[in-house]
């Protein structure tokens, strides 16, 4: 059966789903946005492996574009994958080849731990700056890359967009 791609409007944090993604900071430390809904959501534990992942592999922050999982902890998702999107400079930084790397290199991990549906925010839309139009785009890419690269990697790929 084909990867479903789905568009949701509603909260990443209560989405009952193998893996969420989350539009994490360098640091992966619960900045804002997204990021601290996640880790309010899923508590004091996954603040406490993502400072372990840090001080182990990223000591000088995780970069842009690249990924890390976690367990879900408190929240509904099994998983969190943390990745890091560019703030919007004007577009002439690699912006779009960062963000477009947020979510290939985030499938590639999902896939990688047999994880089957997936839900990602609109990264590095929110105090980064980026156009929504523009990521948009570049989501839609990514993960059309991937699927067209492995088919059968996935049953769902869902967008989530927060309404409050």
């Amino acid at each position: 059966m084909p990867t479903q791609i789905k568009t949701y409007f509603g909260d990443i944090t209560a989405l009952e789903i193998d893996c969420i993604v989350n539009a994490a900071n360098a640091q992966l430390a619960g900045g804002g946005g997204v990021d601290l809904a996640i880790h309010n959501a899923a508590g004091q534990k996954l603040f406490d492996e993502c400072q372990e992942i840090r001080k182990t592999k990223f000591p000088n922050g995780l970069p842009e574009g690249e990924a890390v999982i976690t367990q879900g902890y408190s929240l509904p998702a099994k998983y969190v994958i943390h990745t890091v999107g560019p703030i919007w400079y004007g577009g002439g930084n690699n912006e779009a080849k960062k963000l477009y790397n947020c979510y290939f290199n985030s499938l590639k991990l999902a896939m990688e731990n047999e994880i089957r549906r997936i839900a990602f925010p609109a990264i590095s839309t929110g105090v980064f700056g980026y156009s929504k139009e523009k990521a948009k785009k570049i989501a839609d890419k990514a993960v059309a890359d991937f699927v067209k690269q492995n088919p059968e990697a996935f049953d769902e790929i869902t967008h989530i967009l927060y309404k409050k």
